[in-house]
């Protein structure tokens, strides 16, 4: 049976104060009950991760990091890699945002290699995926998301892609307050598991975990994790308040 995973991926925000309240917070709000069932996994800014880990020695969630070096170690100022994440026990690790596609130009190639980084070290990968508005629009959506996927994550033997979470996250739909109807977010989440289904069989395909990011809010969650073949949400803004964070986690 896969996992139901609820990430919450704070990008670049908080200071250190305001970082340790929030996951303060989230530990309150924990205490209250989630399905044991369901996943918790919290995404801060690189600077705060020993201080998530260190939290999640003693509250109920995971820690993921926003970003991983494609490179092992050396000269490369300013990248944190794989194995330091290890180090300090961060268990996931997001590949591929569209943030990081758009912004910093990130290739299938250099997506490919960081998840090869991060499963030598033992941590999961949350592997994203999505297309842009005029990509919908001109329905290519489909040719883009197989692309993005077999370029990244098809060179993986069938037990490494065991260990792959993947998100879907329509990038029209990311920060912007709109979100890809029920009957959409099913529609490419079947579509993804299809393509998983012809690479490595149904068993597998059955097993992956994939999330729905895209504006998922404690509004619209319990809706959208009613579909058959989304198994839970990357969250971004409503991952910053506790109470929302934890109603979303309710959601299944």
């Amino acid at each position: 049976m896969r996992s139901k995973i609820v990430a919450g991926n704070w990008k670049m925000n908080l200071t250190f104060e305001k970082a340790d309240e929030l996951l303060y917070q989230i530990g309150e709000q924990l205490e209250k009950g989630v399905p044991q069932d369901v996943e918790l996994i919290v995404c801060p800014p690189s600077v705060y991760l020993e201080l998530a880990t260190d939290f999640a020695q003693e509250v109920e969630f995971k820690v993921g990091s926003q970003n991983v070096s494609q490179y092992s170690k050396g000269a490369y100022t300013g990248e944190i890699s794989a194995e330091m994440l290890s180090s300090i026990d961060v268990d996931y690790c997001i590949v591929g945002h569209s943030e990081r596609r758009k912004y910093f130009k990130e290739t299938s190639k250099e997506l490919s290699l960081k998840v090869e980084q991060l499963l030598e070290y033992g941590i999961q990968p949350i592997f994203c995926v999505g297309e842009l508005l005029e990509e919908r629009e001109s329905g290519k959506h489909f040719d883009v998301l197989k692309s993005q996927l077999s370029e990244g994550l098809f060179n993986l033997s069938e037990s490494e892609f065991s260990n792959i979470v993947v998100a879907y996250e329509p990038v029209w739909a990311i920060g912007t307050g709109k979100t890809a109807s029920p009957e959409q977010a099913q529609e490419v989440h079947a579509f993804l598991r299809g393509l998983i289904t012809e690479k490595y069989g149904k068993e597998l395909a059955d097993e992956t975990t994939i999330l729905y990011g895209g504006s998922c809010n404690a509004q619209n969650a319990k809706e959208l994790f009613a579909q058959n073949d989304v198994d839970g949400g990357l969250i971004g803004g409503a991952s910053l308040k506790p109470i929302d964070f934890i109603e979303i986690a309710k959601s299944f």
